[in-house]
């Protein structure tokens, strides 16, 4: 009786150990510059990517990520609360608006069912925080390499759909394709003041409506 107590403290005391050491984000502002490796030989991909950024804003059980570059620019809009997500897209002078409902968005994300996750013991500082490595292994043959500090966790973490079971808050990755192809993202800027709320009012015309 006397050990089985010991061991119900101790797993007390270990999560609740835990639970204080990490922080539960509910708001933040998130931007990553974006590069080609410099192994990829893809010219065009590198000339489309320089400046590029993502920019990703979290206020309660909302989210939003905007992609920047010279060629191309997209918002998506998630509500956790309906699972649902708005997807607006400029190329050019065309823009289109997508409206996703939780079956849908859920379709939009099957390449990552069955993806493998393995959290190595390897590390990287990032913006002064102390970060973790992961790899995801998808069916397709992309390999995601994720650093993430275990100290924080966004609120909305199916944003990144493919980080949704990472136990932390990403700040690095890169995405490696079966074709050679490797896209790097590195958080630069990491704010935690409040983010408005316009930043998630969602334009309701000059865009053509498309369906899946």
């Amino acid at each position: 009786m006397r050990l089985f107590l010991g061991f119900i403290i101790a797993l007390l005391v270990n999560t609740f150990a835990v639970a204080q050491q990490q922080r539960v984000v509910a708001e933040c502002t998130i931007v990553y510059a974006m590069s080609v490796d410099s192994t990829s030989n893809d010219t065009s991909l590198s000339d489309n990517l320089k400046s590029a950024t993502k920019t990703i804003y979290i206020k309660g059980n909302n989210s939003r990520v905007d992609i920047a570059s010279t060629a191309f620019a997209q918002s998506i809009f998630y509500d956790k609360a309906k699972s649902s997500a708005i997807v607006i897209r400029e190329i050019g002078s065309n823009k289109f608006i997508t409206k996703l409902d939780s079956e849908q968005w859920l379709q939009e994300k099957q390449e990552f069912d069955s993806m493998v996750t393995i959290i190595t013991k390897d590390t990287r500082k990032i913006l002064g925080y102390d970060c973790k490595k992961a790899e995801l292994q998808l069916k397709n043959g992309k390999i995601y390499t994720v650093f993430f500090t275990p100290t924080l966790l966004p609120s909305v973490r199916e944003i990144d759909y493919e980080f949704k079971d990472i136990p932390g808050l990403v700040l690095a990755y890169q995405v490696a394709s079966p074709s050679g192809k490797k896209i790097n993202y590195t958080a630069t800027k990491f704010n935690l003041s409040p983010v408005p709320a316009s930043k998630f009012d969602v334009p309701k015309s000059g865009y053509r409506v498309l369906g899946r």
